[in-house]
């Protein structure tokens, strides 16, 4: 067993640039995460790609996840790489920086506590709410609402976790903020207490 700390834990064959990784986060075997931010608890599985995207607190991300893939410049006469990548193919050329700019300009933001399934898509652009569930092989065109559950190509959503009154209070609780040690204690009440007597419990 791999006990996490606050020190990140990066697989040494994932690759992590130009990226802020939060307390106890996991980047697991072959995973890629560039010009991101990782929030504290959460964690990505086998082969993910992240890219310019703003990721909260307990993200879970399956395996073979692509948050953010990227878009081709469909406007111009070519889609290829040699339009904005140019010093790869032309000498004397260097790289279109207003494309790479253009796409920075595309990001992703996941909320807390989120759920994103094996295989799933995240397109530039997309906001993903607090507590939201993407199922496995969704591609994610639109945004999702907090609590939301969104499935399929493209995703739509199917329902809400919780009503429009739990989800509120859950949003204004926002246990995901609380520091290790509380978390920690509330460990058997997470476990057991319905969503409603944890809320109430614990003031939301």
């Amino acid at each position: 067993m791999t006990r996490l700390s606050e020190t990140p834990l990066v697989h040494a064959t994932a690759n992590v640039t130009d990226s802020t990784l939060g307390r106890y986060t996991e980047v697991g075997a072959g995973c890629s995460i560039a010009h991101s931010t990782l929030g504290d608890y959460s964690y990505c599985v086998e082969n993910t790609q992240i890219a310019y995207a703003s990721i909260g607190k307990f993200a879970n991300i399956a395996a073979h996840v692509r948050i953010y893939a990227s878009m081709h410049p469909m406007e111009r006469t070519s889609l290829h790489h040699f339009s904005y990548r140019s010093a790869w193919y032309f000498d004397g050329e260097n790289d279109d920086q207003s494309f790479f700019d253009w796409r920075a300009g595309q990001g992703i933001t996941i909320g807390h506590d989120t759920w994103i399934g094996h295989g799933a898509v995240v397109m530039p652009g997309v906001t993903i709410g607090n507590g939201a569930i993407i199922g496995s092989n969704a591609v994610v065109t639109k945004d999702v609402a907090d609590f939301a559950i969104a499935v399929g190509v493209p995703a739509r959503t199917i329902r809400q976790r919780f009503s429009d009154d739990i989800a509120g209070r859950l949003d204004a609780l926002a246990w995901w903020d609380w520091e290790h040690d509380r978390v920690h204690a509330a460990l058997g009440d997470f476990r057991a207490l319905p969503v409603e007597a944890f809320i109430e419990k614990y003031g939301g």
